[in-house]
């Protein structure tokens, strides 16, 4: 399933002023503002031949023998589930500027991540502009102060972003879901980054009968040669930090909202930091259900 393109625009170096006509020179503007979730239609065909089941992997067929079998699509239960979260989110700013992102349940107000587990995340580093990796680990660590989830740094991969991504990759990732993939690309590899586009970010569901959607195996793709001139304005450092902190945001279940004052607005009006909105909403998001049959 090809995904609506998610992006980020970049906002506006300082001093630039509006043409007469268009946008201001660096603002980038979405047609649809949705996000991709990046969830492969997998279901469970090996036991019984069940048709694939589009954004969600299915654990419902013996689940307690399936992980083991040779080809399983998932991992086993419960890796590194604790009894309890490993954090909490902070107490909540009160604002209401914030969407979250639609649940595939009608039923369940929204997705999260299980914060009874690390988030684990990887780095493709191809292409990356200097100063990328403390970029990368300054944003995670806002996501994380903003949700309470705790997120493990796993090194590098060779793995590129896809939207037909595996969301179980045991040869490379071990018997778990796959970490978060945080790759450094271009529209010719990734070509929903072509035009006015700097990143796409989202995750998979995974999904138990009985029990919650959960997100897993999230990925974001950053546009290394849009990144080599935002870096270029002054204070552009702060400006690319926003974009992964944006696109971070989307991978843990926060949607675009039309507030300007938010950073997950998709107008990238200036904005450098989460605002109330933001956080409000990754507050709500940190505070997801602990599943630790998936």
């Amino acid at each position: 399933m090809r995904p609506d393109s998610d992006w980020r625009e970049s906002p506006p170096p300082p001093g630039f002023g509006v043409p007469n006509a268009g946008s201001p020179p660096g603002v980038r503007r979405s047609a649809s503002g949705r996000i991709p979730q990046w969830a492969i239609g997998a279901g469970i065909v090996l036991l019984v031949g069940l048709s694939s089941v589009p954004m969600v992997f299915d654990r419902y067929v013996l689940p307690a023998v399936l992980p083991y079998l040779p080809g399983a699509a998932v991992p086993p239960a419960g890796f590194e589930a604790a009894a309890s979260p490993l954090g909490r989110p902070p107490a909540s700013t009160g604002s209401q500027a914030y969407v979250l992102q639609e649940s595939p349940d009608p039923g369940q107000p929204f997705a999260a991540y299980d914060p009874c587990r690390p988030v684990h995340y990887v780095v493709r580093p191809d292409n990356a502009p200097p100063g990328a990796d403390q970029m990368i680990q300054e944003a995670v660590a806002k996501v994380s102060a903003a949700t309470g989830l705790r997120f493990v740094y796993d090194g590098l991969t060779p793995e590129a972003p896809s939207e037909d991504r595996e969301m179980f990759q045991p040869d490379l990732y071990g018997k778990r879901w796959a970490p978060v993939l945080i790759a450094w690309s271009n529209p010719a590899e990734s070509p929903d980054l072509a035009g006015d586009v700097d990143g796409l970010g989202g995750s998979g569901y995974a999904y138990m009968e009985g029990q919650p959607y959960v997100l897993v195996a999230g990925q974001v793709a950053l546009d290394a040669p849009d990144f080599a001139g935002i870096l270029q304005w002054p204070d552009g450092r702060r400006y690319a930090r926003a974009v992964i902190m944006h696109e971070l945001a989307h991978v843990v279940g926060l949607d675009h909202v039309n507030d300007p004052t938010q950073l997950m607005n998709p107008e990238g009006a200036g904005v450098t930091e989460f605002a109330a909105g933001d956080l409000a909403g990754l507050a709500v998001l940190g505070g997801g259900e602990c599943v630790p049959e998936l």
